[in-house]
């Protein structure tokens, strides 16, 4: 009678002994820490370069950031109103230089869908057609999503963008491949750069500037042509991201504005507890 427990086979170990002892002397990573510190060993041993170590920390951090972590606040999204002329639109599209929409109706909790910029040409050919006939479906995605089942998402629906809900229904912002692709990458610039070597300056379609938070802080003194010094006369800072943090007094938060020598100082990323870039614009009617 056969036995109705059958033995599994053992799966035949074929590493050297060279392997075994190797492996028992240097065991493998037991968490995420200690994976991205052998990213960092192996850069060092010049095994991967300074880029492929960076893509691939940021693919293991990934694996452990929601939408709510990187989507853009409902606070500062840019969206259309379906009601405003078609004029208004047009300007509003090129004074923001996005290329995606969000549209609503009534009111900013009502979005109806997804206004893609180059639509708008159809309607310079064609003044008749319905604005709501150009509108593509608009995608909601709770806060707590994973990135990796988002960017999963885009890629099969090929969508770039999705409107975030949170627990409660209600509109949180927005996040787009590039937000998620920048967590991989880093910081994805399309607009003129400007950049030295002592931190990033770019500037934008609609005036302001984007401005990295380890830029020197004599570069934003002669960018915008400003004086920066601390509250506190004993405190020294190099960078524009260290002195803001210390002026706001706590670590900023991805939608804040500070206003400090004339300038307004709107924090678009963190990283680390520490400000990735600004959005920096002049204080109206403020004096240098």
């Amino acid at each position: 009678m056969s036995d109705p427990y059958p033995t599994r086979p053992e799966r035949e170990d074929n590493r050297t002994l060279l392997q075994k002892i190797a492996e028992f002397i240097h065991p493998g990573p037991d968490s995420t820490d200690e994976l991205i510190d052998w990213l960092i060993e192996a850069e060092h041993n010049k095994i991967i370069g300074g880029d492929s170590r960076k893509m691939l920390e940021g693919v293991i951090r990934m694996a452990d950031m929601t939408v709510g972590d990187v989507m853009v606040p409902s606070t500062r999204m840019e969206l259309v109103n379906i009601e405003d002329p078609h004029g208004q639109m047009m300007h509003g599209v090129i004074d923001t230089a996005h290329s995606r929409f969000p549209v609503y109706e009534h009111e900013r909790e009502n979005i109806i869908g997804i206004l893609m910029a180059k639509d708008l040409l159809k309607l310079q050919r064609a003044p008749e057609l319905n604005i709501r006939a150009l509108l593509r479906p608009a995608v909601f995605v709770p806060e707590s999503k994973g990135l990796n089942d988002l960017l999963r998402d885009f890629q099969s629906n090929h969508n770039h963008l999705a409107i975030v809900i949170d627990e409660f229904g209600r509109v949180a912002g927005l996040i787009t491949i590039e937000d998620v692709l920048e967590q991989i990458v880093g910081e994805i610039e399309d607009e003129f750069d400007i950049a030295e070597d002592n931190g990033d300056i770019f500037g934008l379609a609609d005036r302001t500037y984007r401005v990295s938070g380890d830029t020197l802080i004599e570069r934003v003194e002669h960018t915008f042509g400003v004086k920066i010094e601390s509250t506190d006369p004993d405190d020294e800072f190099e960078t524009i991201g260290g002195l803001i943090a210390h002026e706001m007094g706590h670590v900023p938060k991805r939608g804040e504005h500070f206003a400090f020598a004339g300038l307004d100082f709107a924090v678009l990323h963190t990283r680390g507890g520490a400000v990735k870039w600004f959005k920096v614009s002049p204080v109206a009617n403020a004096t240098p």
